[in-house]
Order: C-alpha cells, then sequence, then structure tokens
C-alpha cells in the first residue's frame, strides 16, 4: 500500500461509475425543486439577465448537496446505497476545505467530455483526476476496515 493510503479497500471503477449514476438522479431531482423555487420569486430569470445569478445559484445548491454529506459521514444518499465513503487519503474525514476542494476540482474534471473520469484508467491507484488532486479516495463501507 502507498504510503499515506487509507488502510479501507479501495472502491472499483465500476461501482464508482454506478454510484455517479445514481447520484446524478438524485441530483437532477435537487436542481428540478431548486429551479422551481427560484423561478416562483424570478419566472423570467432563465431569459434574462438574471441567468448568471440562477446559474450560480443552482451550482452553489449542488455545492452545498455534496460538500455538507461529504463533511457529514463522507457519503452522499447514493454513496450509501452503493456502500461508499469519501475520506482523505490519508484515512480521515473531510473538513469543509476538503470538500469545496474537491467540489471545485469535480468540476471540470466531470464537466470537459468525462477527461477527469477517464484518467482513472491511467492512474497507478485508479483515482479520478479531481481525486488525485485533493488528496481523496472513495473506499467501500462493506469493507470493516471503512468504519468511521
Amino acid at each position: 500500500m502507498a504510503a499515506g493510503m487509507s488502510a479501507s479497500a479501495p472502491a472499483g471503477l465500476a461501482r464508482r461509475l454506478a454510484g455517479m449514476v445514481y447520484e446524478s438522479l438524485i441530483v437532477l431531482a435537487l436542481l428540478l425543486v431548486s429551479s422551481l423555487a427560484f423561478l416562483l420569486v424570478s419566472p423570467d430569470a432563465a431569459a434574462t439577465a438574471v441567468r448568471p445569478l440562477f446559474q450560480a445559484y443552482l451550482l452553489g445548491i449542488i455545492g452545498l448537496y455534496f460538500t455538507w454529506f461529504w463533511t457529514h459521514g463522507g457519503q452522499t444518499i447514493a454513496m450509501r446505497a452503493w456502500r461508499l465513503r469519501l475520506l482523505r487519503r490519508d484515512g480521515a474525514p473531510l473538513s469543509w476545505r476538503d470538500a469545496w476542494l474537491r467540489f471545485a476540482l469535480a468540476i471540470p474534471s466531470v464537466g470537459l467530455v468525462g477527461l477527469g473520469l477517464l484518467w482513472s484508467f491511467a492512474d497507478r491507484n485508479r483515482q479520478f483526476l479531481h481525486d488525485r488532486l485533493a488528496g481523496t479516495t472513495i473506499v467501500r463501507t462493506d469493507d470493516p476496515a471503512a468504519a468511521p
């Protein structure tokens, strides 16, 4: 095991990708509800000068969703279902700084045609690029060593 790596078993690529698919459904539902709330206040927000504020609001909602769950147990709703947990590489839970850094790095990593996800095929530990850069790792929670 590499120095500084968590003793928990790393989650496999297939499980992490399946978790991401499930996560996208949850995030889509969150965005729909959040959009409705914003559009009730500003009905033409999507088509006016308010649009950048609307987009920043939605990005903030997504950021709060992920960072809150990552800093409160290391698992989003989808990660719980797929028995995954996000930790720092040293096995410690994420701080708010760690969580926001990972979120900020994940946006281009996932958004640029998934290049940061494809990185995992070349990475020696099969990590996504944003996890490598943020110093985080995703482990299986069905592994006894992954218990908090």
